[in-house]
Order: C-alpha cells, then structure tokens, then sequence
C-alpha cells in the first residue's frame, strides 16, 4: 500500500499545525457555560467547551483545570479563542487569556458581570467572533511534513479482538508516523497496570523507565486506598468493566497487555503530567487515569491533533475540535456499528488482510482525516471526550 507522507493543514503563527479550523469558546467556570454555547448558535465552525469547574477547586485540583483549559486554548485546531468569563471565579480568566496569547492567535475575555448580564455579552460574544470569522474561514490549508503531527492513542470498549488486531494493527501505524518525524500519546495508566514489567524495556534510558514505573505505581496505590473499604471494588478485577467480561478479557493484566499494543514498538522518549504538552518529537506516556472523557482530553491538551480510538464492543464517541478515527477488532461490531466505526481490523481475523495491511490502513486513514476527510465521529457530530479531569 502506498503512504502518504504529507498532510494539509492550518499553520499557526507558533508554528504549530492544526488538523480542524474551529473557534473556541471556553467558559472560565460553569456559570458562563449558557452564554459560551448561545455563541456557538449563531456561527458556524465554532465550538464550546462546557464543563462543571472553575470554582469551588484548590491547589493541584484547581491548577490541573487552569492548565486543562490552557491546553484546549493553545491548541492549533482552535484558530481563535473567546474566554467567556462570569467575573467572580476562582479560576483567573486573565491567567488563560496571557497564555492562549502567547501562540498569536487572536485571544479576547468577555466578562458577563462586566458588560451586564448574558442578553448583552452574547451579543458581544457573537459580534466579536462573527468578526474573526470573516478572517478565519478564508484561511488556505498548506502542505506539511509528519514532525507536525501528534497522535492520541486510545483504547475504549474492550474486547478479547482488541488485543489481537485493533490495538497492534494501530501499533503500526504509531511506528510509521514516529519513523517519520511524528509524534503518539499513549495515556490511560490504570490500564497499563499488570503490564508495566513489559513496557519500560522500551524507555529510552533509566530515568525514563523509573518515570514510567512511579506513575503506574502511583495510579495502582491510589485506586487501593480509594476502594480498600469497598468490597466490590477493592481488587484489580474491578478495573475490568462488565463490557471487557463479556468481550472475553478476564483481567486487568490481560486488558494492559492487550491495550499496550496501541503504542507500536518505538522508545518512550518521557513522562508528562496530565494535560502537559510533550516537550518534544516521539513517544510519550501521559499520566492519565482510565476514563474514556478524561484520558482524551489529557491527550488533546497535549498536542494530539487526531486521535485513533479502538474498540471491541463498540463506541460512538467523538470530540468537540479534534477528529476522532474508531476501529474495532471484530467484524461483529464494525458490520452492527458501521455509522460509528471508520476502520475494520477484524479483516485479521478472517484472513482477508494481514496485520501490517490494516496498519496501513489505519496510518493513511490518519493522514486522510488530518488533511480534512470527516471521521463518522464528526459526521454524527459526536463531542462527549471532553471533560476535564478532577483529582
């Protein structure tokens, strides 16, 4: 199969490259959610970032939502940014504002209290970016080379097929982008548990391995402290939903080893935090925990511009700004899902394709949808993966 190693997309005054061309409206507390998404009414390709936070939050758990908010900001799928403010939060819109504006886009808080209550800022909100909008949307796309793409790893809905084909056939495409200048992502560290042994042979050198182990480590010790009073939840097994049982995963390690074949075979370069944006070119692990939402926002707050979901039992999840590819691992589900599902690897299984063939697949797929082919994700106009995590 041929590969296509060029993408068309947005260039950004940093230098950074979006796959999409959407203007962001991001609430800096739940108060302003209504009017951010009234905004979103009037104009096309614009999106809003609702969520429950921004008040009530301290220390790390508070510093987690700013850096969280900040990540959807500077991200260059978003070729402008409104940050709708109620005027009394915790969360210092002025503290997003300066750091959105250090990637040259186009930046401006509107504060409900300040101009006099919702009526009147979402008529400000939607003149100020009805006027950007006549500069955005004529923006031309460009060709760029794969050092400009990073790509989120996700595995979701897990079968006994996953592991077997969807995960390693995406494993595949992680090594061809990675060969080529590109970056991957992979997260969901409650599910790497059991499978850690495995996995820090690939670290790039000792204080990356220990890194790896210390937030595997840690993500293990919180979930025993947080469930030891809790009979059904107090053991590994409860990290394996009813969905993965029924699919035929029997256990958390099964499930890691499974699910760790998403990240190919390249060298972890490093460890980030959740939400931080990798520092360079590569492989890298984030510390995110398991849920779906919560691991696809961290991922995208890091620099993902597209992300490949995997599934076994079947998902149609989507994300407000960032396309989302699905593939599954069973003919069962891509033939009873197919709205939903881009990508069939249960073609391993029946014979009619080989591992590498469909990572191939996948891989040209991703460049396909970077350049602005529509996932069925986007198509349904599926957003529910952004939710910010709380500690």
């Amino acid at each position: 199969m041929e590969l296509n190693m060029k993408f068309l997309g947005y260039g950004r005054p940093d230098g950074s490259v979006g796959t999409r061309n959407y203007i962001g409206i991001i609430p800096s507390v739940f108060c302003a959610n209504h009017v951010a998404k009234a905004i979103t009414q009037s104009i096309e390709n614009t999106v809003v970032l609702s969520h429950p936070l921004g008040c009530g939050q301290h220390g790390a758990d508070l510093e987690q939502t700013i850096r969280t908010l900040i990540g959807m900001g500077l991200h260059p799928n978003l070729g402008a940014v409104l940050i709708v403010s109620l005027g009394c939060e915790k969360l210092p819109p002025n503290e997003l504002y300066e750091e959105i504006k250090k990637s040259g886009k186009p930046v401006e808080i509107l504060n409900i209290q300040e101009v006099g209550g919702s009526i009147k800022a979402i008529e400000k909100g939607t003149r100020i970016v009805s006027t950007w909008a006549q500069t955005l949307f004529a923006q031309k796309k460009e060709e760029f080379d794969l050092s400009h793409l990073t790509l989120g790893l996700k595995c979701g809905g897990t079968d006994a097929t996953s592991g077997i084909t969807a995960n390693p056939a995406l494993g595949v495409a992680s090594d061809i982008l990675i060969n080529n200048g590109g970056s991957a992502i992979l997260s969901e560290v409650t599910e790497l548990i059991g499978a850690e042994h495995v996995l820090v042979k690939r670290a790039i050198n000792e204080k990356v391995a220990q890194a790896m182990l210390d937030v595997i480590n840690a993500a293990e010790a919180r979930l025993m402290e947080k469930t030891k009073n809790i009979e059904r939840t107090s053991i590994r097994g409860a990290l394996v939903s009813k969905g993965n049982y029924d699919g035929g995963v029997s256990s958390v390690a099964e499930k890691a080893l499974g699910g760790m074949h998403k990240s190919g075979t390249m060298p972890f370069r490093g460890v980030v935090g959740y939400a931080e944006r990798i520092p360079s070119k590569g492989l890298y692990l984030m510390d995110s925990p398991g849920q779906d939402n919560e691991v696809v926002t961290s991922m995208v707050a890091g620099g993902a511009q597209v992300v490949v979901f995997t599934t076994g039992r079947g998902t149609p999840t989507g994300f407000p700004f960032v396309p989302v590819i699905k593939v599954t691992g069973n003919n069962h589900v891509f033939n009873k899902m197919m709205e939903n599902i881009d990508i069939n690897a249960g073609t391993i299984i029946d014979g009619s394709q080989t591992l590498q063939e469909v990572g191939e697949e996948i891989f040209n797929s991703i460049i396909e949808v970077s350049s602005g082919r529509l996932t069925k994700a986007e198509i349904l106009k599926h957003d529910e993966l952004f939710a910010i995590s709380r500690l």
